[in-house]
């Protein structure tokens, strides 16, 4: 089968039995939407993050979308984020009617510069929305005092941070709210589609929840602004409950995989991930960096080696955002990224043999280029 930059069905094997047996609880307790279940991991997921509330939703999209709006963005407003992301991020700020503003990335860790928030802060900025990228956090300690100063919400992209910390304090937990995707390959993954949102305002989680259940507090009545239907399955929200457990073991195996392809091509000219100041990385994605990064994923293809690149077009300039009017050059720093980053397989089950596969062949192809 060759080596996949992202593999479940290692892990499946291990945790088989418990994923069966969460999957007949559910379907042997009469409940199926909304119940028991979807609580029991709320409260779980709340409380692994320290805060009051946890709203689980459909998926991770959603959960932004939801986040935006139970935080008042609407149509008119402007929402600061970054475009070196996935496309879902912006498409939700699109999709609650608000416009999307872009700022830099630092060129080492790629997340958010922040220092480039207050250039582009108008009378419009509503929100800003930074991503923790690829498994560690942004400096969220300067973004809020932006954020104080000018009056707006922060709602943090969480998809790619469980469990990520930046001082000791964890991806989600200093923002108004903070959205997260359990999307199959993620850290903390489902088997399909599901998301969450976390806040310790009552009155955020309060909106959420209608907002997910169309606007409906009680069954059949629509109480405030129509929502739509954004609810967590019982059965993903069980299924993750028993995976919340082992997230620590996620991490540590992550941080293992990710020492060991450092320690396996430090001496190369291959850039390797650059850890921020005061960060703890989970490693979603080991991310690295080469000007001829087409050779190398070929080479390594030709090996039966997959790699990925995340994010090989920017979101500013993709054709489904033109009407904001961007350029190539606008964010130059984003855009010379995308042209050299890719990833390199990266997921707890990566066996040690398969990371030495992948490092062989890496140094193989560097030297010969």
């Amino acid at each position: 089968m060759g080596i996949k930059v992202w593999n479940y069905l290692a892990e499946y094997e291990a945790e088989r039995a418990d994923i069966l047996d969460a999957v007949d609880t559910v379907f042997r307790s009469g409940q199926l939407i909304l119940g028991q279940r979807v609580g029991d991991f709320e409260r779980a997921f709340a409380d692994y993050h320290g805060v009051p509330h946890c709203a689980g939703v459909d998926n991770g999209t959603n959960a932004l979308v939801l986040g935006l709006r139970a935080l008042g963005v609407g149509r008119g407003d402007e929402v600061i984020t970054v475009a070196n992301t996935a496309a879902p991020t912006v498409v939700a700020i699109d999709a609650v009617g608000a416009t999307p503003v872009f700022v830099d990335v630092h060129p080492e860790t790629y997340l958010m510069d922040v220092d480039r928030v207050p250039d582009v802060i108008t009378e419009r900025t509503k929100c800003l929305l930074p991503v923790h990228l690829y498994g560690q956090c942004v400096d969220l300690a300067a973004l809020t005092e932006h954020a104080a100063a000018y009056g707006l919400a922060v709602l943090e992209d969480c998809a790619q941070a469980h469990g990520a910390r930046r001082h000791g304090k964890l991806a989600g937990t200093t923002g108004d709210a903070a959205a997260f995707s359990f999307y199959p390959t993620k850290v903390l993954g489902a088997y399909g589609d599901a998301g969450a949102v976390i806040t310790s305002t009552p009155a955020v989680d309060a909106a959420l929840r209608r907002l997910r259940y169309y606007g409906m507090e009680d069954r059949y009545f629509v109480e405030a602004t129509p929502g739509h239907n954004s609810r967590l399955d019982e059965v993903h929200a069980e299924i993750l409950r028993r995976k919340l457990i082992r997230l620590d073991d996620y991490l540590a195996a992550r941080r293992a995989i990710a020492d060991r392809y450092a320690e396996g091509l430090a001496g190369t000219d291959l850039v390797l991930p650059a850890l921020a100041d005061g960060n703890d990385h989970v490693y979603y994605l080991y991310v690295v960096r080469h000007p001829q990064r087409e050779r190398i994923i070929a080479e390594l293809a030709a090996r039966d080696i997959t790699l990925n690149v995340s994010y090989r077009w920017p979101v500013h300039l993709m054709k489904g955002f033109a009407h904001l009017g961007h350029r190539r050059g606008d964010l130059p720093v984003t855009e010379r990224a995308a042209d050299e980053i890719f990833s390199l397989p990266m997921y707890p089950s990566l066996t040690k043999a398969e990371q030495d596969l992948v490092v062989e062949a890496l140094r193989d192809v560097l030297a010969a280029l």
